[in-house]
């Protein structure tokens, strides 16, 4: 075979070099690749202690690796020769067209994550067309988040306390502020235990540790912004009166020892949720539904919907996970009652997958959150294009153009 000197406009179109990215976080981004890659950045940019927050779970974690075991579980059946060239990736929610099926979760401490916390996820949010929830103990206000994103459709997470002042406050100003969605957690009457939080002390109230404060200050760029910014608190809280768990009004202020004595409530019951349902206005979501009988139940007190969570593996541990069970609820609700699913949804095809079991949509949280600690606003719009574009191309190669063209013999069960 004859040989020849190999030329340089050759080798150039073959090598096609790009230029460097000099900025370190934009660099860290755009080689990620996966939520996993995101959580990998992660943990190299985030004290250990607040990563074992966000991926850490109750107990043993079994309920956090039943989640995602029940996605990996999952085989999806292709239908080929029809056209796929522009998926329309957007669904209908409550009558209202969203850009995927794709819901931003309520998160506690966000800020701890990321300075930026909660303001930088409802501004991505926002942004993509996609719902935001803000938690109860969270580390914004709704009014901080209505600022940070206005236009951008936000719901409240709400912890239903016995105190009616509290809880009456809540709902005043989250109305006020134009959210339009309550998100009742049901799944909370006592803290799920976390041991690698009690061993670093991020417990409420936070009694840190030696090792984990010198764990905090090996990475000075996140202790300098959490020196520099406004102190971390329960935002929505501060400041408000309310009890220490019992029935009368005291009028004392809650603040961070006292606030796992208001969130955490042992007497939740159906007359809560009535009381919740008669003073909110608008649309209303229980969220911790595992069980057919109790997504009934709820929905007939006068919830619009469910969603099918087991609080990320965080509550209780050895519940099923959220896709094995999803069926059996849309099944019970018919096809008009909402179905969210939240809990482990950490690519793309989570959503085809939990889409074709019966949801309307999915809630993320760790997933965002691995992108906030990685490189904060940016960090969660990287997570965003992660999901949308490998939610676009599975529908394409299972040659589907829309969402709405899921089905339920898109999937089997291995």
């Amino acid at each position: 075979m004859a040989r020849q000197r190999p030329r340089w406009t050759e080798l150039r179109e073959v090598l096609q070099l790009r230029r460097p990215t000099l900025n370190p976080v934009e660099r860290r981004l755009g080689a990620a690749l996966t939520i996993g890659d995101l959580r990998a950045v992660a943990v190299r940019t985030t004290p250990r202690a607040v990563f074992d927050y966000v991926d850490g779970a109750a107990d043993a974690e079994l309920t956090a690796r039943r989640n995602r075991a029940a996605f990996a579980a999952v085989e999806l059946v292709p239908e080929y020769l029809s056209p796929v060239d522009h998926p329309d990736l957007s669904t209908r929610l409550f009558g209202r067209e969203i850009a995927m099926p794709l819901i931003f979760a309520p998160t506690g401490y966000t800020r701890m994550m990321h300075h930026e916390g909660e303001a930088a996820v409802a501004r991505v949010a926002a942004r993509h067309g996609l719902p935001y929830t803000l938690s109860t103990v969270g580390t914004s206000t709704v009014e901080d988040v209505a600022a940070a994103a206005p236009g951008g459709e936000h719901w409240f997470q709400l912890y239903l306390t016995r105190n009616e002042r509290l809880n009456a406050e809540l709902l005043d100003r989250a109305l006020a502020a134009g959210f339009t969605t309550v998100v009742l957690t049901v799944d909370t009457p006592v803290a799920g235990r976390h041991p690698k939080d009690m061993r670093n002390g991020l417990t409420i109230p936070p009694s840190l540790t030696l090792r984990t404060l010198f764990g905090m200050a090996r990475y000075p760029s996140w202790a300098l912004n959490k020196l520099t910014t406004a102190p971390i608190t329960f935002a929505s809280l501060t400041g408000m009166s309310g009890t220490s768990g019992t029935n009368d009004m005291t009028g004392d202020t809650i603040d961070a020892v006292r606030v796992a004595d208001v969130v955490f409530e042992p007497t939740l019951s159906y007359e809560h949720l009535a009381w919740l349902r008669a003073h909110w206005p608008h649309r209303l979501l229980v969220k911790g539904i595992l069980s057919p009988s109790d997504a009934r139940r709820v929905v007939e007190a006068g919830a619009d919907g469910v969603i099918v969570s087991n609080h990320g593996g965080r509550q209780l541990d050895r519940t099923p996970a959220t896709l094995t069970v999803l069926p059996g609820i849309r099944e019970e609700l018919g096809p008009d009652a909402t179905v969210i699913l939240d809990s482990g949804v950490t690519h793309g095809q989570d959503i085809l997958a939990a889409r074709a079991l019966g949801a309307d949509a999915v809630m993320i949280g760790r997933a965002y959150l691995y992108g906030l600690m990685a490189g904060g606003e940016r960090g969660v719009e990287r997570a965003v294009t992660i999901l949308r574009e490998e939610y676009a191309r599975s529908l394409q190669l299972l040659g589907l153009n829309a969402s709405e063209a899921i089905a339920r013999h898109h999937l089997r069960m291995a």
